[in-house]
């Protein structure tokens, strides 16, 4: 898969109100479960506990951590858009973001980007981004919602 290169304002302005492309599928694993409620030290057993989510959870196993799911962004990013020339990005906010559907361990996510604003703030690019983490299989979407980048370029 070839990733978007931008390396000016002007580049990423052409994308305003086009998709950027779509990342490669990531399996979640109850490995990459288990890790991430060590990090943030959330254990719910929905999450944590196979044995009791296989009879106890509406899901019949256990499922990834919402905010997990949202932590894959800048991964799954870097595989859609490559920002060359770049001095600086900050991740500047969310809005919009729904959660939609629990991811079940084992299901792959891809995340699907499109540009919905572009703004030059005296040097600094204000990006707004729509993503979309689908799920193999689904007809629904993990999240939905829009990131906002800010891009300082060389």
């Amino acid at each position: 898969m070839d990733k978007v290169l931008i390396s000016s304002f002007e580049d990423l302005e052409n994308y305003v109100g086009k998709e950027l492309g779509v990342s490669e599928a990531h399996e979640i694993t109850q490995e990459q479960i288990n890790r991430f409620a060590a990090a943030t030290l959330d254990f719910q057993w929905i999450h944590t506990d196979p044995e009791r989510a296989k009879t106890e959870s509406p899901f019949e196993n256990t499922i990834a951590h919402g905010y997990l799911t949202l932590s894959l962004l800048p991964y799954l990013w870097n595989q859609i858009v490559e920002v060359q020339n770049l001095k600086l990005m900050v991740n500047y906010g969310i809005e919009k973001f729904k959660f939609n559907q629990a991811v079940v361990v084992g299901s792959k996510v891809r995340l699907r980007a499109k540009v919905v604003s572009v703004v030059n703030l005296r040097g600094t690019v204000k990006a707004q981004i729509k993503v979309t983490l689908e799920i193999e299989g689904s007809k629904k979407s993990a999240y939905e919602g829009d990131v906002v980048f800010l891009y300082h370029f060389n």
